[in-house]
């Protein structure tokens, strides 16, 4: 299962990040930050609240914060692919609320070679991702290098995907293999 697709551009924004997730695993991600601001610290949970109010659009809601759980999520979809804020504040969260994951996604990057900031930096502000990735890694090496380190952790492997590609603030786009891309010998 493909976390991401190929980013076209030099230079990818969170909104392009969320466009190419499998549409399960955004829903997933979306449902789990909504359903956990309660165990966000009281800032990070009222900015993100603040900024639901002011991107997700919700007929009938004046306050689209205080519509339901299944109702926001729909919303939100669509917010992430207009508002790359929207979708930095929420993958932070996603982050936070992962922390222990965050903790180990950091710790087997670093062991890895890769140069990245401390596993608790505020991400969300930074402008976008980069598209050089670690030359030597790509989304199955990393799978299988964290299910070694952690065999007894439950994360999925598009868990593991996105937490690195947050980390580490860079899509795979110049590790994507282009063997569909081979061209053919001239005659």
């Amino acid at each position: 299962m493909v976390l991401l697709q190929r980013v076209q551009g030099a230079f990818g924004h969170a909104r392009y990040l969320f466009a190419d997730l499998l549409v399960e695993f955004r829903h997933e991600v979306i449902q789990s930050v909504l359903n956990g601001l309660n165990q966000l610290d009281g800032g990070k949970r009222g900015s993100y609240q603040s900024l639901i109010r002011t991107v997700v659009k919700i007929p009938g809601f004046r306050n689209s914060a205080n519509a339901p759980t299944p109702v926001k999520i729909k919303g939100a979809i669509s917010a992430f692919e207009k508002s790359p804020m929207f979708t930095a504040q929420t993958l932070s969260c996603w982050a936070d609320l992962h922390a222990d994951l965050r903790q180990k996604v950091y710790d087997m990057l670093v062991k890895r070679g890769w140069e990245i900031m401390p596993a608790e930096a505020d991400r969300a502000k930074l402008p976008g991702f980069l598209v050089k990735w670690h030359p030597t890694d790509n989304y199955e090496v990393l799978d299988l290098a964290f299910k070694e380190l952690y065999p007894d952790d439950t994360a999925s492997d598009n868990d593991v995907r996105l937490m690195t590609v947050w980390l580490s603030d860079s899509l795979p786009y110049d590790a994507v293999d282009d063997e569909d891309e081979t061209e053919e010998p001239a005659e």
